[in-house]
């Protein structure tokens, strides 16, 4: 599958989707396209999923008409990432054209806000 890795998308993940073609938005020089433009680009160039961490893409954009998949991350820190990757694998697997999912993830433990006395 070819993937487009929008621009905060942890390039470390790319290691682990394998068998697909992964690419980012700057490689294409698609960096500074918002998000509409981005997805036709990246449909008109056959990218068959776009990985990113925009939460409000489904907001902001009809996915309805769409050709490419998308995942969303609810995380963008790769250390906050890495041991949920093999979540992000599987959503990617899973994925078909059109298709949106959001992967939302558990804070890990030591990295919780304090809460001051609060």
């Amino acid at each position: 599958m070819l993937i487009l890795f929008d621009q905060a998308t942890p390039v470390p993940i790319h290691p682990y989707l394998v068998g697909h073609d992964v690419r980012t938005a700057a490689q294409q020089g698609w960096d500074k396209l918002k998000n509409g433009e981005l997805l036709t680009a990246a449909e008109e160039a056959g990218f068959e999923l776009l990985l990113t961490t925009d939460k409000n893409m489904r907001y902001q954009q009809n996915l309805a008409n769409r050709k490419i998949a998308v995942v969303v991350l609810g995380l963008q820190q790769w250390p906050s990432l890495r041991p949920h990757v093999q979540r992000i694998v599987e959503a990617v697997n899973a994925a078909v054209p059109g298709s949106y999912t959001e992967i939302d993830f558990p804070p890990n433990p030591g990295q919780e806000r304090p809460d001051h006395g609060r």
